[in-house]
């Protein structure tokens, strides 16, 4: 099977696209991106960057992966976001790539990230985590296996959120989550 890219699609001619690729209208592909098989990329995505995304990923239209990293310290550096397999990543998520060389912001396997996630640089997301609409994640957060975050919440730069736990909606994050806990405010 060929590679489906829509007509309007700009995508730059040494991005590394799998054959089984399928690209939506006006979405834009940088240079140095690299996308494997039987990912679908939605209308209006933009993703640029060291970006590696892997196989059976689904991003919706509008979403922003691999940009450069909304930090002071960021110098031009080119960053990587690495993203693993069958993930769902929702309309108008943003993924910064990390800010100093060698650094990278990296999704795991089998997550959810509804509408409007924000993922900040340096972050790290393990596997089967679900995080609902409207949630900022701060810089260098690591969230590990099957965590939970509810809608609209903000988390502090380098906060650590344990495996299994979940986090109540509308709350805002400033300490670490431990593994298994449940938590809201």
């Amino acid at each position: 099977m060929l590679t489906l890219i829509h007509p309007t699609a700009v995508i730059h001619p040494r991005a590394e696209l799998h054959s089984t690729v399928e690209v939506g209208a006006y979405a834009v592909i940088g240079e140095r991106v690299k996308i494997g098989p039987q990912t679908k990329i939605g209308a209006h995505a933009i993703i640029d960057g060291l970006t590696e995304i892997g196989a059976r990923n689904q991003i919706f239209p509008g979403a922003a992966i691999g940009l450069e990293p909304q930090d002071l310290k960021y110098q031009g550096s080119l960053t990587r976001v690495n993203i693993g397999d069958d993930n769902l990543i929702r309309e108008y998520v943003t993924i910064n790539r990390a800010t100093q060389p060698g650094e990278s912001t990296t999704i795991g396997n089998n997550n959810l990230l509804m509408a409007y996630v924000h993922v900040g640089h340096n972050c790290s997301i393990a596997d089967q985590v679900i995080i609902a609409n409207a949630v900022a994640l701060a810089g260098h957060v690591k969230i590990e296996s099957q965590a939970r975050l509810s809608g609209v919440l903000g988390v502090h730069q380098f906060v650590h959120i344990g495996r299994l736990s979940m986090v109540g909606g509308l709350s805002r994050i400033d300490r670490d989550v431990p593994p298994y806990m449940l938590i809201e405010g």
